[in-house]
């Protein structure tokens, strides 16, 4: 399935649930239905401080249709980071980061190698 689209409502609660988080990084996996982004994932167990977060892959229920991950930056830098690029690069196809201040367009959206995608906003 190709993603192209991301609901308003996801895309609003993933910049609360980073805005709410901060000065922490806040990370999520995320599900999508017909090529549209359309929820989040939080496990149990994910760790979090001001450098990164840590997912516990082994408490994915099997089946949950991960098409990718979101995370905050505590800073307006939304460009992946090594440790970001090696993450996008063992977890689905389709990556979000938004940044400090969290706002509406504080936000950008990679493939797995960390090239740049568009994602349309419904």
């Amino acid at each position: 399935m190709k993603i192209k689209r991301i609901s308003k409502e996801t895309l609003k609660l993933i910049l609360n649930a980073s805005r709410a988080q901060h000065p922490k990084e806040f990370l999520c996996l995320l599900a999508a239905e017909r090529g549209v982004i359309n929820d989040i994932i939080l496990l149990p167990g994910t760790l979090s401080s001001r450098r990164s977060a840590t997912l516990r892959l082994e408490m994915l229920p099997l089946g949950m249709g991960v098409i990718g991950s979101a995370h905050s930056h505590p800073t307006p830098q939304k460009l992946p980071s090594k440790e970001d690029l090696f993450m996008f690069s063992r977890l689905g196809r389709c990556h979000i980061i938004v940044c400090y201040p969290y706002g509406d367009t504080d936000w950008a959206c990679y493939d797995r190698n960390g090239k740049p995608l568009h994602l349309e906003v419904l």
